[in-house]
């Protein structure tokens, strides 16, 4: 059996195996298949939360998705995210002929196979979405939101020496290397924090001999933070929302409508100058955004109409009203959700889905209100200033 990839740590009496992985890599799958098999170990624990659990064991998850739901909860952007990354994983993976996951899958398999006690050792991504989200700030958001689009329209093959390299970096960490690079403060919610989380759940895995499947990247963390305990339950938390966004939310509209008011007060003529420009500005960059992602008329009209109202109410946001129009009147149907997997691929696939064309459609729109809140805001300011 080949040690290479290989970590051994005697834990006060616990012997922990850890395997270093690519998340596409079919040497990998094979390697944790032999490992398991020669161990015998008690517990085998992998680099899944359940979520993502569900996800490689169930090949029609997707059905199950309530589109209408995950707009309600202000989920599209990361859900939108998230597909955008698994479109990487999963291009990579077809390159190669195999399954993505395959190691982690394999991992699960064997641990049935030899009657080990199966452990989900990551932690919730969608914790790590909201970790990351929240340290980030909006420019921070705004770049990677950008990375993980181009990764789409990046259509370049990898050779098999550079799947051997991804192994010494996470998969998310792959997608994004340069956006880290740039912004370290991604690092720890993404790496660090999980290797943490990791390493505490592999401590605590039962037995005298565990097995974990793990991305290479998180095997230099794991051990050094194994020996330590770490507290799962602050590892889990989002961090609340500062204020200073929320509390500059609320005071655009106040000053745009203050503006307006004032405007109309000493010049009538003006404050309707003043008042078209916002919903034109603000309808207008909105249903840019909707047509972008190749809404329905209805879809693109509503646009239009919420984004001037939305933009002054923080609590709304005319991309989710856009989504909802379009998800009413062009429905996925079960087709739609089958073919994700396969329609997260191309960049043409992203808009001819109906699933992902929702969420194009709710981040596309609300990125087109943003830009036209700016640019009427400030000349709702102008017009103001030319009539003091």
């Amino acid at each position: 059996m080949t040690e290479q990839n290989i970590t051994r740590i005697n834990l006060d009496g616990k012997e922990v195996i850890l395997i270093g992985t690519a998340h596409v890599s079919k040497q990998s799958a094979e390697q944790v298949k032999e490992v398991i098999e020669a161990e015998q170990p008690d517990s085998v624990a992998v680099e899944l939360d359940e979520q993502r659990y569900q996800s490689v064991r169930d090949d029609n998850k997707w059905k199950n998705m309530n589109i209408f739901k995950v707009i309600k909860e202000k989920k599209a952007t990361l859900l939108l995210m998230n597909m955008m990354i698994s479109s990487f994983q999963n291009r990579v993976a077809k390159q190669f002929g195999i399954k993505p996951g395959q190691e982690m899958i394999q991992g699960v398999e064997s641990a049935e196979e030899i009657g080990a006690e199966l452990v989900l050792a990551d932690r919730n991504i969608q914790t790590t979405f909201s970790r990351i989200w929240r340290s980030i700030g909006i420019s921070g958001r705004a770049k990677l939101m950008l990375s993980v689009i181009f990764s789409i329209f990046n259509r370049e093959t990898i050779s098999e020496e550079e799947l051997e390299r991804m192994k010494s970096q996470d998969m998310l960490n792959t997608v994004m290397h340069e956006f880290t690079e740039a912004f370290p403060r991604l690092k720890k919610p993404l790496i660090d924090e999980r290797d943490q989380y990791l390493a505490q759940k592999i401590r605590e895995a039962p037995g005298n001999k565990v097995v974990a499947v793990l991305g290479a990247a998180h095997i230099p963390g794991i051990e050094k933070e194994i020996y330590r305990e770490q507290d799962l339950k602050k590892l889990s938390t989002v961090p609340k929302k500062a204020k200073w966004p929320k509390v500059i939310a609320w005071m655009i509209p106040v000053i745009i409508l203050s503006l307006i008011a004032y405007t109309f007060y000493m010049n009538p003529s003006a404050g309707y100058q003043q008042t078209l420009s916002w919903i034109i500005w603000n309808g207008s960059m909105s249903a840019i955004g909707a047509a972008v992602a190749l809404g329905h008329p209805f879809a693109i009209i509503t646009a239009f109409l919420v984004a001037p109202i939305s933009s002054l109410n923080p609590l709304l946001a005319a991309g989710w009203f856009a989504g909802i129009v379009q998800a009413s009147v062009k429905k996925p149907n079960v087709a739609d959700f089958e073919n994700l997997s396969e329609d997260v691929l191309t960049v043409k696939g992203f808009w001819r889905n109906k699933v992902t064309r929702i969420l194009l459609i709710v981040v596309l729109t609300n990125v087109g209100s943003t830009l036209g809140t700016f640019i009427g805001g400030a000349d709702v300011i102008r017009l103001f200033i030319e009539n003091l």
